[in-house]
């Protein structure tokens, strides 16, 4: 599908003007709206600045392809806007924006919309394009200036075959790229196309071989093969996410945010030939390639392997955790009575499925952690070392424990059977690896890290329940400030994890936990606080800040944090405080009424299942409370 088959006529400006950011969105969405395809604008409306609250769509070079997917459109379909004089849209490049093309997506598995963007970005990467697009004065123009582009840079789809004798012959084929990349941003859509195109332009210019890889919504696609990588000088990786990286162990690899493949593509081809790029080391403790190695800190290592296991866990932890709160949640009833969560059908049903999915919540922290560190033949070994940890009462400290255990046990098999013979290679992930790893993982779990660290559970345990008064309180006032201070960092996760854990009793079993109820209540306050401030401080925010406030209010009811990250980002040492005090205070006060909370997740929506929740209630109303003041008092009033 072609860009103009998704671009309308009735959807197109030549001569617009908007005199914000928002302004411009609105009148993107308008333009929209026109073709039919829409079958909520204000839905649409609300997805489209949610996607902008995540990080800017402005590319850079006076680019901006706001987007959304969402179930309120029909059919895909493009928009487009011209604004001459410039609308400031926190681009990339920090350039106002002049022209605007607007995605929109229906909510379904077919991703055509996502190929079309790759050949949007793709012309966006030409001055030229850009340049006609500033000059063309009528639609049919704009038309054929698209039309004409999308020819020559994708000639194949032209329909023409060509000629036999002009097809290159096998022996010209290039034998492999001096420069691999990698790109991909969290949403997988423009920036990882866009930084593809730029690192293939400046390349191209340059006469350097490149093959660019696209790690985007739709999947992968361009993937390096073995021989690619095994045949490049240097590789860059330009990714604001997770991608896969054993594969570059021994060569040269450059890791930059995404944005940097986009505005430092020469810069960035410069340091990945220069000879003097670090080389990666792959896996942990991974033959290097006889250079020297790129450094990175154990603890940094360490917190890596542990978030892995975190991520793979936390949706079995939150589903499972749901529903057994609504177990209790639908058998009120029965509250005080030691049927209390299963005395009716539909409570047992809850309780039961919910506290299977709750049980794999070791073996899930365990594995992923052991297969961070070893790869795949790690989550054998470490998802049994977790199943073994909470059924023999070591519950989150052997769990991990026993993951980073595992891990290296893997590690250390795969250098102790280095010396069996190729022949062999392939039978070591399917039976040596999992039957010996299966032994001594067992082994150390039963004779060595269950009881040291069932004892050390079990300490931890007494030590919490016995706590009281002041130093219970002061917990709760250090753990609700600890989700407020990085919004989803290292502190963040830590008291989540902190508080997860608090959910799985020495047994094993799903509990009520107070840290639970701290956390989720300090991580409630920082959108909710910024929401209130907008409305209570008005001459504090700008406009689009303000227009934002419902989101806000609707993601910290939810307990989303990430709603204060904008904020924060954009005036760090005034938000982060305010918000910070007032989630402690929240945190403390929960502490000091004794609420407690079975659920890891869901906000204001599980309130039901939390003890004393009028308290609970007035906690995060206080907490709210002190943090706007403190935002209103601190900020400085916008123009």
């Amino acid at each position: 599908m072609q860009i103009t088959d998704l671009l309308k006529r009735e959807s197109v400006e030549l001569n617009g003007s908007a005199g914000s950011k928002a302004e411009a969105l609105d009148k993107l969405i308008q333009l929209m709206v026109k073709q039919g395809n829409i079958a909520d604008p204000e839905e649409y409306r609300k997805k489209v600045f949610a996607r902008e609250e995540e990080g800017s769509t402005g590319v850079g070079e006076g680019v901006a392809i706001p987007h959304a997917k969402t179930a309120a459109v029909t059919r895909p379909g493009l928009a487009f806007m011209r604004c001459s004089d410039g609308v400031e849209f926190d681009s990339l490049d920090g350039q106002p924006a002049k022209l605007f093309f607007l995605i929109a997506a229906p909510d379904t598995k077919d991703n055509v919309h996502l190929d079309v963007l790759s050949r949007l970005s793709t012309l966006l990467m030409d001055p030229d394009f850009i340049d006609g697009i500033m000059a063309v004065d009528s639609v049919d123009a704009l038309y054929e200036l698209i039309g004409k582009a999308e020819k020559e840079k994708f000639p194949d789809e032209a329909g023409e075959e060509q000629p036999a004798e002009e097809a290159p012959a096998p022996e010209e084929a290039p034998k492999g790229y001096q420069v691999l990349a990698v790109t991909a941003c969290p949403t997988g859509i423009a920036h990882t196309y866009m930084a593809a195109e730029s690192l293939e332009q400046h390349a191209s210019r340059r006469g350097i071989s490149i093959k660019v890889e696209t790690n985007g919504q739709s999947g992968v696609k361009n993937a390096l093969t073995a021989e690619d990588i095994a045949g490049a000088t240097g590789i860059i990786v330009a990714a604001d996410k997770y991608v896969p990286m054993n594969r570059f162990k021994g060569k040269p690899v450059v890791i930059v945010k995404v944005a940097d493949g986009i505005n430092k593509a020469d810069q960035l081809l410069d340091e990945a030939l220069s000879g003097q790029a670090p080389i990666y080391q792959g896996e942990a403790g991974g033959e290097a390639a006889g250079e020297p190695v790129a450094e990175e800190s154990g603890a940094r290592k360490a917190y890596k392997h542990l978030m892995n296991g975190v991520s793979h866990m936390l949706p079995f932890v939150i589903g499972g955790g749901i529903l057994i709160a609504l177990a209790f949640l639908f058998d009120m009833g029965a509250a005080g009575t030691a049927q209390f969560g299963s005395s009716t059908p539909l409570a047992a049903f809850f309780k039961n499925v919910g506290g299977l999915a709750f049980s794999f919540m070791m073996p899930m922290l365990a594995g992923f952690i052991a297969a961070s560190i070893a790869d795949r033949p790690g989550l054998l070994a470490g998802f049994v070392a977790g199943a073994m940890a909470s059924a023999g009462g070591s519950g989150f400290f052997g769990a991990l424990v026993g993951g980073f255990a595992a891990g290296y046990l893997i590690l250390a098999l795969k250098k102790a059977l280095a010396f069996l013979p190729e022949s062999l290679e392939n039978i070591k992930p399917i039976l040596l690896y999992p039957v010996l790893g299966l032994m001594i993982m067992g082994a150390l779990m039963v004779v060595l890290i269950n009881p040291v660290m069932g004892a050390v559970n079990h300490w931890v345990n007494g030590g919490l329940t016995a706590m009281s008064g002041g130093s219970k309180v002061l917990l709760g006032l250090v753990l609700g400030g600890m989700m407020s201070i990085d919004f989803g960092g290292p502190l963040n996760k830590a008291a989540y994890v902190f508080g997860t854990a608090s959910l799985a009793g020495a047994d094993g079993q799903a509990v009520s936990s107070p840290f639970m109820a701290s956390v989720m209540i300090g991580g409630m306050v920082p959108p909710l606080a910024i929401a209130v401030a907008c409305r209570l401080f008005p001459k504090k925010f700008t406009a689009q800040e303000r227009n934002s406030s419902v989101t806000n209010f609707i993601m910290g009811l939810s307990f989303i944090t990430e709603g204060a990250i904008p904020f924060a980002a954009e005036d760090p040492s005034r938000v982060i405080p305010a918000c910070a005090i007032g989630s402690a205070v929240a945190g403390a006060l929960s502490m000091v009424f004794g609420c407690t909370i079975p659920a890891p997740h869901g906000g204001i929506f599980v309130f039901g299942v939390v003890h004393n929740w009028p308290m609970y209630l007035a906690s995060l109303a206080v907490g709210t409370a002190v943090g706007a003041v403190l935002l209103g008092m601190l900020k400085k009033n916008r123009e």
